[in-house]
């Protein structure tokens, strides 16, 4: 099998640049000064085990691949927000077969909340979601890091939006031998929704820095609850802290890295890079969608979310916003809301 990363920063560069050193075939998709820094120089991945770099053939779309092969899986690794006009070029891309890329090839979505893998299932008939257990960091052009040891990340891997099959224990496989463990599960969903709980956490981070003083992580207590509550009434299952420490242990442990500060999560990045958009519409607001449709109010999420937009619309520094006054304001929310 061939992987074609589509979206090759943190996430999607460290699954591929992992996969091609235990001998799997890649492509990475990327844009910008990202792409042309993988075509000059290659992939440059910083592990516990020193810095690997990686000569892969780097594309910004399907036209420069050709006709696709029927051996292709492509790796949806983008933030949500830009799943639409990722999966607008590739799903009609041809296939050596005679079909599409829609219509044929297995699309992985190796991405936080569960919206993606939602959209991805309008467009492609053969979806798979991945619960994406990796701390991993877009570090400049080029450049990636992941810092956990002896493993990479857990990834927990099935059909959307459920069922298990073949394909994707040879995936599995795969990414096994690649650094990674990839348990095949058939309700990938209830580890996604456990994983979103967790990903509540990334517009507080995102706007006032890591979550290290007891009133920062007293409020992630509380949008957490709120989320708990709306999943609780929406019916939806989610993964046990219980189980997940059990899936995950202590196989993801994080060493420092030469050369590279560690930063925040996928939010933090985005707004330090500067790119203009988050994911908290598909984090945070993943919650307030299922509180409005289930009749829960949700202020802490509602305030997160609003929050986070206006960073990045507004290009404002990452963490700049004291955590003394993010609580004001959330104490200010659950009032008018209660």
């Amino acid at each position: 099998m061939r992987y074609i990363i589509i979206g090759a920063g943190a996430v999607g560069g460290v699954i591929g640049g992992r996969l091609a050193q235990s001998g799997r075939e890649v492509v990475l998709v990327a844009r910008g000064a990202h792409l042309a820094a993988l075509r000059a120089d290659g992939l440059r991945l910083r592990v516990p085990e020193g810095e690997l770099t990686q000569r892969l053939p780097a594309v910004a779309g399907p036209e420069e691949l050709g006709v696709l092969r029927a051996d292709d899986v492509l790796v949806l690794a983008v933030k949500t927000q830009d799943t639409e006009a990722a999966l607008a070029a590739w799903g009609p891309a041809p296939v050596e077969d005679g079909t599409t890329a829609a219509e044929s090839l297995p699309l992985l979505c190796a991405q936080n909340g569960v919206e993606g893998q939602r959209r991805a299932l309008r467009r492609f008939r053969h979806v798979y979601g991945v619960c994406v257990w990796l701390p991993a960091s877009h570090v400049e052009p080029g450049v990636v890091s992941a810092a956990g040891t002896p493993l990479t990340g857990v990834l927990h891997l099935g059909r959307y939006p459920h069922g298990t099959d073949d394909t994707l224990r040879r995936i599995a496989a795969d990414l096994d031998r690649a650094h990674f463990e990839a348990p095949v599960v058939a309700d990938v969903a209830r580890w996604q929704y456990a994983k979103l709980l967790s990903n509540l956490a990334n517009a507080i981070e995102a706007v006032s820095g890591p979550l290290e003083s007891e009133a920062a992580r007293a409020l992630y207590d509380r949008v957490r609850a709120e989320g708990e509550a709306v999943l609780d009434a929406a019916g939806v299952a989610y993964a046990s802290d219980g189980e997940q420490k059990e899936a995950r242990g202590d196989k993801v442990t994080l060493v420092p890295l030469a050369g590279t500060p560690r930063g925040g999560g996928s939010s933090w990045q985005s707004l330090a890079r500067g790119t203009g958009s988050i994911e908290a519409d598909h984090l945070n607001g993943e919650i307030v969608l299922l509180g409005r449709l289930h009749g829960v109010p949700t202020p802490l999420n509602e305030l997160l979310q609003r929050l986070a937009d206006a960073f990045a619309r507004e290009h404002r520094a990452a963490g700049s916003l004291p955590v003394a006054e993010l609580v004001r304001l959330a104490d200010e929310a659950g009032h008018r809301a209660a």
